[in-house]
């Protein structure tokens, strides 16, 4: 008996272009025609002015190690096939946080904060990899 998918995101109306853009290999950030500033979660309206004249953007895919847990149990499906795993907060190079997980980081240990990180698209979510 398969049970839930907790990693496999569920595209609606407004997310379909966030999901599609990854799938495609590309991190888009909302941004706000009003007070010009970038945010990531995408949302329909600006969290700083809530402005609703956001718009999409590509973002450059650059960003760097905020803060990191390396995961040793989770008990979810598919996560515990995958243990140990790195979940990070990452600060975007345009300005937004944004909370995902580290591919390509076989020694943890390397990892430390203001580490620069790139954009990669495992299975069409957007994570980072370390420029170890």
């Amino acid at each position: 008996m398969s049970g839930p998918r907790y990693d496999v995101p569920e595209p609606d109306a407004f997310t379909r272009t966030y999901w599609d853009a990854a799938a495609a290999g590309r991190l888009l950030l909302r941004r706000c025609r009003a007070c010009g500033r970038p945010h990531h979660y995408p949302r329909e309206s600006c969290p700083h002015c809530w402005s609703e004249g956001v718009v999409w953007e590509t973002a450059s895919g650059r960003a760097t190690l905020y803060t990191w847990s390396v995961v040793h149990r989770n008990d979810l499906p598919p996560f515990g096939a995958r243990v140990p795993y790195v979940a990070a907060v990452v600060d975007l190079a345009e300005g937004p946080r944004m909370t995902t997980g580290l591919v390509d980081c076989p020694d943890p240990a390397r990892l430390r904060a203001g580490l620069p990180l790139t954009a990669a698209f495992p299975d069409g979510v957007p994570m980072f990899r370390p420029d170890l």
